[in-house]
Protein backbone atom coordinates (compact mmCIF):
# COMPACT_ATOMS: atom_id res chain seq x y z
CA UNK A 1 0.00 0.00 0.00
CA UNK A 2 2.80 2.51 0.87
CA UNK A 3 4.61 2.00 -1.86
CA UNK A 4 1.73 2.58 -4.53
CA UNK A 5 1.27 5.96 -2.17
CA UNK A 6 4.32 7.00 -3.24
CA UNK A 7 3.89 5.90 -7.06
CA UNK A 8 1.29 8.42 -7.03
CA UNK A 9 2.90 11.06 -5.52
CA UNK A 10 5.65 10.88 -8.33
CA UNK A 11 3.24 10.83 -11.07
CA UNK A 12 1.04 13.41 -9.76
CA UNK A 13 4.22 15.53 -10.02
CA UNK A 14 5.35 14.62 -13.33
CA UNK A 15 1.57 15.14 -14.55
CA UNK A 16 1.71 18.65 -13.26
CA UNK A 17 4.87 19.43 -15.09
CA UNK A 18 3.36 17.92 -18.22
CA UNK A 19 0.04 20.34 -17.74
CA UNK A 20 2.16 23.49 -17.10
CA UNK A 21 3.51 22.58 -20.82
CA UNK A 22 0.17 22.33 -22.02
CA UNK A 23 -1.00 25.61 -20.36
CA UNK A 24 2.82 27.26 -21.88
CA UNK A 25 2.33 25.86 -25.39
CA UNK A 26 -1.67 27.09 -26.05
CA UNK A 27 -0.79 30.58 -24.95
CA UNK A 28 1.07 31.78 -28.50
CA UNK A 29 -1.24 30.53 -30.37
CA UNK A 30 -3.61 33.56 -30.78
CA UNK A 31 -6.81 34.03 -32.93
CA UNK A 32 -5.84 37.17 -35.26
CA UNK A 33 -9.04 38.89 -33.34
CA UNK A 34 -10.54 42.60 -33.79
CA UNK A 35 -8.70 45.25 -35.43
CA UNK A 36 -6.58 42.16 -36.40
CA UNK A 37 -9.32 40.70 -38.19
CA UNK A 38 -9.68 43.68 -40.80
CA UNK A 39 -5.97 43.37 -41.73
CA UNK A 40 -6.21 39.33 -41.90
CA UNK A 41 -9.44 39.29 -44.11
CA UNK A 42 -8.11 42.32 -46.37
CA UNK A 43 -4.55 40.85 -46.52
CA UNK A 44 -6.12 37.16 -47.55
CA UNK A 45 -7.99 39.56 -50.11
CA UNK A 46 -5.09 41.07 -51.56
CA UNK A 47 -3.35 37.55 -52.05
CA UNK A 48 -6.60 35.95 -54.15
CA UNK A 49 -5.88 39.06 -56.42
CA UNK A 50 -2.31 38.63 -56.70
CA UNK A 51 -1.41 41.46 -54.92
CA UNK A 52 1.52 39.96 -52.99
CA UNK A 53 3.22 42.97 -51.57
CA UNK A 54 0.26 44.21 -50.24
CA UNK A 55 -0.85 41.31 -48.56
CA UNK A 56 2.73 40.73 -46.95
CA UNK A 57 2.44 44.52 -45.42
CA UNK A 58 -1.08 43.80 -43.61
CA UNK A 59 0.03 40.31 -42.27
CA UNK A 60 3.43 41.56 -40.74
CA UNK A 61 1.25 44.53 -39.51
CA UNK A 62 -0.51 41.75 -37.54
CA UNK A 63 2.43 40.10 -36.39
CA UNK A 64 3.96 43.59 -35.45
CA UNK A 65 1.29 43.76 -33.15
CA UNK A 66 2.69 40.89 -31.17
CA UNK A 67 -0.23 38.26 -32.55
CA UNK A 68 1.17 35.02 -34.36
CA UNK A 69 -0.10 31.70 -34.98
CA UNK A 70 1.12 29.02 -37.55
CA UNK A 71 -1.24 30.17 -40.12
CA UNK A 72 -0.27 33.59 -40.07
CA UNK A 73 3.40 32.48 -40.91
CA UNK A 74 2.38 30.27 -43.54
CA UNK A 75 1.03 32.92 -45.42
CA UNK A 76 3.68 35.10 -44.67
CA UNK A 77 5.84 32.57 -46.05
CA UNK A 78 3.90 32.20 -49.11
CA UNK A 79 4.06 36.27 -49.92
CA UNK A 80 7.77 36.32 -49.70
CA UNK A 81 7.58 32.80 -51.96
CA UNK A 82 5.71 34.66 -54.67
CA UNK A 83 7.96 38.15 -54.48
CA UNK A 84 11.53 36.12 -54.99
CA UNK A 85 12.39 36.25 -51.15
CA UNK A 86 13.44 32.39 -50.71
CA UNK A 87 15.62 33.25 -47.55
CA UNK A 88 12.45 34.92 -45.35
CA UNK A 89 9.84 32.43 -47.01
CA UNK A 90 11.90 29.43 -45.49
CA UNK A 91 12.74 31.32 -42.50
CA UNK A 92 8.45 32.01 -41.99
CA UNK A 93 7.69 28.01 -43.11
CA UNK A 94 9.83 26.81 -40.42
CA UNK A 95 7.99 29.39 -37.68
CA UNK A 96 5.04 28.08 -38.77
CA UNK A 97 6.10 24.44 -38.23
CA UNK A 98 7.56 25.80 -34.86
CA UNK A 99 4.31 26.67 -33.76
CA UNK A 100 2.45 23.74 -35.86
CA UNK A 101 4.78 20.93 -36.71
CA UNK A 102 1.80 19.32 -37.92
CA UNK A 103 1.27 21.47 -40.62
CA UNK A 104 1.80 19.48 -43.63
CA UNK A 105 1.00 22.67 -45.89
CA UNK A 106 4.18 24.32 -44.39
CA UNK A 107 6.26 21.75 -44.51
CA UNK A 108 5.25 20.94 -48.43
CA UNK A 109 6.37 24.49 -48.89
CA UNK A 110 9.23 24.69 -47.16
CA UNK A 111 10.32 21.37 -49.19
CA UNK A 112 9.80 23.24 -52.60
CA UNK A 113 11.27 26.84 -50.98
CA UNK A 114 14.77 24.62 -49.93
CA UNK A 115 14.78 23.38 -53.40
CA UNK A 116 15.79 26.94 -54.72
CA UNK A 117 18.79 27.00 -52.35
CA UNK A 118 22.24 27.28 -53.34
CA UNK A 119 23.86 25.87 -50.77
CA UNK A 120 23.35 21.70 -50.60
CA UNK A 121 25.11 21.04 -47.18
CA UNK A 122 25.58 16.87 -46.60
CA UNK A 123 23.77 16.68 -43.53
CA UNK A 124 25.37 14.13 -40.74
CA UNK A 125 23.43 10.83 -40.37
CA UNK A 126 21.50 10.32 -37.33
CA UNK A 127 21.05 7.67 -35.64
CA UNK A 128 17.50 5.60 -36.57
CA UNK A 129 15.95 5.54 -33.77
CA UNK A 130 16.40 9.15 -33.08
CA UNK A 131 14.92 9.73 -36.27
CA UNK A 132 12.35 7.70 -35.82
CA UNK A 133 11.56 9.29 -32.52
CA UNK A 134 11.28 12.91 -33.95
CA UNK A 135 9.07 11.46 -36.54
CA UNK A 136 6.62 10.42 -34.23
CA UNK A 137 7.02 13.42 -32.45
CA UNK A 138 5.76 15.66 -34.69
CA UNK A 139 2.91 13.74 -35.64
CA UNK A 140 1.36 15.21 -33.41
CA UNK A 141 1.79 18.84 -31.04
CA UNK A 142 2.88 19.53 -28.17
CA UNK A 143 -0.52 20.35 -26.66
CA UNK A 144 -2.06 17.01 -27.68
CA UNK A 145 0.98 15.32 -26.14
CA UNK A 146 0.45 17.04 -22.83
CA UNK A 147 -3.32 16.01 -22.75
CA UNK A 148 -2.34 12.65 -23.26
CA UNK A 149 -0.11 12.56 -20.69
CA UNK A 150 -2.46 13.96 -18.33
CA UNK A 151 -5.50 11.46 -19.36
CA UNK A 152 -2.56 8.28 -18.96
CA UNK A 153 -2.16 10.08 -15.73
CA UNK A 154 -5.81 9.43 -14.67
CA UNK A 155 -5.81 5.64 -16.41
CA UNK A 156 -2.85 5.26 -14.01
CA UNK A 157 -4.21 6.36 -11.05
CA UNK A 158 -8.00 4.43 -11.82
CA UNK A 159 -5.88 0.96 -12.27
CA UNK A 160 -4.29 1.40 -8.94
CA UNK A 161 -7.52 2.14 -7.40
CA UNK A 162 -8.82 -1.03 -9.04
CA UNK A 163 -6.10 -2.71 -7.76
CA UNK A 164 -6.54 -1.84 -3.69
CA UNK A 165 -10.26 -1.91 -3.80
CA UNK A 166 -11.07 -4.59 -6.10
CA UNK A 167 -13.20 -7.42 -3.83
CA UNK A 168 -12.33 -9.90 -6.65
CA UNK A 169 -8.72 -11.59 -7.46
CA UNK A 170 -9.41 -11.13 -11.54
CA UNK A 171 -10.29 -7.72 -10.88
CA UNK A 172 -6.82 -6.88 -8.62
CA UNK A 173 -4.81 -8.71 -11.27
CA UNK A 174 -6.16 -6.12 -14.16
CA UNK A 175 -5.51 -3.22 -11.82
CA UNK A 176 -2.01 -4.62 -11.61
CA UNK A 177 -1.21 -5.22 -14.74
CA UNK A 178 -2.76 -2.23 -15.78
CA UNK A 179 -0.88 -0.24 -13.62
CA UNK A 180 2.27 -1.13 -15.37
CA UNK A 181 0.99 -0.47 -18.80
CA UNK A 182 -0.55 2.98 -18.29
CA UNK A 183 2.44 3.75 -16.62
CA UNK A 184 5.02 3.05 -19.20
CA UNK A 185 2.61 4.61 -21.67
CA UNK A 186 2.66 7.99 -19.25
CA UNK A 187 6.58 7.93 -19.20
CA UNK A 188 6.88 7.69 -23.11
CA UNK A 189 4.31 10.10 -23.46
CA UNK A 190 5.45 12.36 -20.97
CA UNK A 191 8.65 12.57 -22.42
CA UNK A 192 7.32 12.75 -25.94
CA UNK A 193 5.75 16.23 -24.64
CA UNK A 194 7.95 17.35 -22.58
CA UNK A 195 10.63 16.97 -25.87
CA UNK A 196 8.20 18.47 -28.23
CA UNK A 197 7.99 21.66 -25.75
CA UNK A 198 12.02 21.89 -25.52
CA UNK A 199 11.68 22.23 -29.46
CA UNK A 200 9.33 24.45 -29.97
CA UNK A 201 11.43 27.15 -27.18
CA UNK A 202 14.28 26.33 -28.60
CA UNK A 203 16.15 29.55 -30.28
CA UNK A 204 19.19 28.17 -31.46
CA UNK A 205 17.87 27.76 -35.58
CA UNK A 206 18.09 30.33 -37.89
CA UNK A 207 17.84 31.60 -41.80
CA UNK A 208 20.31 33.05 -43.82
CA UNK A 209 18.94 35.78 -45.15
CA UNK A 210 21.80 37.89 -46.87
CA UNK A 211 21.99 36.70 -50.52
CA UNK A 212 25.48 35.66 -49.98
CA UNK A 213 27.58 35.67 -46.45
CA UNK A 214 31.47 34.97 -45.39
CA UNK A 215 31.53 32.98 -42.42
CA UNK A 216 34.62 33.37 -40.80
CA UNK A 217 36.93 31.58 -38.53
CA UNK A 218 36.54 34.34 -35.50
CA UNK A 219 33.96 37.58 -34.81
CA UNK A 220 36.45 39.64 -36.89
CA UNK A 221 36.15 41.61 -40.53
CA UNK A 222 39.80 40.73 -40.92
CA UNK A 223 39.45 37.10 -39.73
CA UNK A 224 39.99 34.43 -42.24
CA UNK A 225 36.92 33.64 -45.01
CA UNK A 226 36.02 29.45 -43.91
CA UNK A 227 33.48 28.99 -46.24
CA UNK A 228 30.56 31.16 -47.60
CA UNK A 229 26.95 30.27 -47.37
CA UNK A 230 23.91 31.68 -49.50
CA UNK A 231 19.75 33.20 -48.74
CA UNK A 232 18.00 30.48 -46.84
CA UNK A 233 20.53 28.10 -45.63
CA UNK A 234 19.18 27.12 -42.07
CA UNK A 235 21.76 27.04 -39.80
CA UNK A 236 22.09 27.01 -35.78
CA UNK A 237 23.41 28.89 -33.67
CA UNK A 238 26.20 28.47 -30.95
CA UNK A 239 27.32 31.86 -29.32
CA UNK A 240 27.07 35.48 -30.06
CA UNK A 241 29.26 38.42 -29.33
CA UNK A 242 29.10 41.84 -29.93
CA UNK A 243 27.37 41.86 -32.68
CA UNK A 244 28.32 38.36 -33.95
CA UNK A 245 27.26 34.58 -34.08
CA UNK A 246 28.67 31.25 -33.73
CA UNK A 247 27.02 29.03 -36.16
CA UNK A 248 27.19 25.52 -37.50
CA UNK A 249 25.44 24.06 -40.00
CA UNK A 250 24.25 20.36 -41.12
CA UNK A 251 27.75 18.97 -41.55
CA UNK A 252 29.19 19.83 -38.88
CA UNK A 253 31.37 23.23 -40.03
CA UNK A 254 31.47 26.48 -37.61
CA UNK A 255 32.14 29.78 -37.81
CA UNK A 256 31.44 33.32 -37.30
CA UNK A 257 29.10 36.04 -39.42
CA UNK A 258 27.74 39.27 -38.56
CA UNK A 259 24.66 38.61 -36.48
CA UNK A 260 22.84 41.15 -39.26
CA UNK A 261 23.15 38.36 -41.94
CA UNK A 262 20.32 35.96 -39.93
CA UNK A 263 17.61 35.91 -38.55
CA UNK A 264 16.22 33.75 -35.47
CA UNK A 265 13.73 30.68 -36.22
Amino acid sequence: MRYFVIILCSLFSLSAVAQSDSLAVAEPVQTVVLDSKLLWDSGNKDYIDGNYASALERYTAIEQQGKYSARLYYNIGNCYFKLGNVGKSILYYNRALKVQPTMEDARENLRIAEAQTKDKIAVVPEFFLNRWMRSVRTMISCTVWSVLSISLFGLVALFVLLFLLGSRLVVRKSGFYGTIVALLLFIVVTLFAASSRRDMLDSRGAVVISSAISVKSSPDKAATDMFVLHEGTKVTLLSEVDGWVELTIADGKKGWTEASHIERI
